[in-house]
């Protein structure tokens, strides 16, 4: 009776079924290899932007926790200046000086995430999946944070709408304590809750979440006045 209580009350996790396991990897595919074909002319302007802003290399490229616990380098549009980890922490503070315009602006509307369609395509990510982490954090992992890593990392999940902006949340100061005291247990209690709810219905709330809350702020971006604190910054 306890037995039958208990998977109740706590659900099997997800991440052992066979819609993460082989569903979810065929739909991956298939709409990731459609969707290369479509935008690879925005993968050229957006490459040409960078490089003649800040020269090359335009694509960003670093470890992460991947799926089964092997490690895997993220893509992405670079939005920083060269040698950005060097200067400064993993977390992007606000109004982070390393961040070039060009840079600014695929941050705010997302397209610095789009090269990670071609790892979709390989297979390394998904288009729905907990955000992928940095190493120092994974090798933290401890209980049920495993779990995380029995899905494949994504491009978007419960986490990448809660803190879609992230950047204000911790602030301009000490970012990465920020980060750590405040954001990173409760990104990991998301992604938690993903691996064990993952389903194409769930998959399916998220992506149509991402593109509404994208859309809302690439538009609050594009439109918003400049506030009088940022005039007067920009002027000294």
């Amino acid at each position: 009776m306890e037995n039958n209580k208990q998977s109740k009350t706590y659900p099997k996790p997800k991440y052992d079924g066979f819609y993460n396991k082989v569903i979810k990897r065929i739909i991956g595919l298939l709409i990731a290899g459609i969707a290369l074909l479509i935008l690879w002319p925005f993968y050229l302007i957006i490459a040409l932007a960078i490089a003649i802003e800040d020269g090359f290399p335009v694509i960003y490229r670093a470890q992460r926790g991947g799926y089964k616990g092997k490690t895997f380098r993220i893509s992405k549009f670079r939005t920083m200046v060269k040698n950005a980890d060097k200067i400064g922490g993993g977390t992007t503070a606000l109004n982070d000086p390393r961040i070039t315009k060009v840079g600014n602006f695929l941050r705010k509307t997302k397209l610095d995430e789009i090269p990670q369609i071609w790892q979709v395509f390989i297979g390394k990510m998904s288009f729905v999946g907990p955000r992928p982490e940095l190493m120092q954090y994974v090798n933290q992992y401890e209980g049920e944070e495993k779990d995380i890593l029995k899905v494949r990392p994504g491009i978007t999940d419960y986490s990448s709408v809660e803190f879609i902006n992230l950047d204000e949340i911790v602030g301009g100061d000490n970012a990465d304590e920020m980060y750590e005291k405040y954001v990173l247990k409760k990104k990991n209690a998301l992604r938690i809750k993903y691996a064990h709810t993952v389903s194409f219905k769930t998959d399916t709330y998220i992506l149509f979440k991402t593109v509404f809350e994208v859309i809302k702020k690439a538009f609050r971006f594009v439109f918003k006045k400049p506030s009088k604190e940022t005039t007067a910054a920009s002027n000294n």
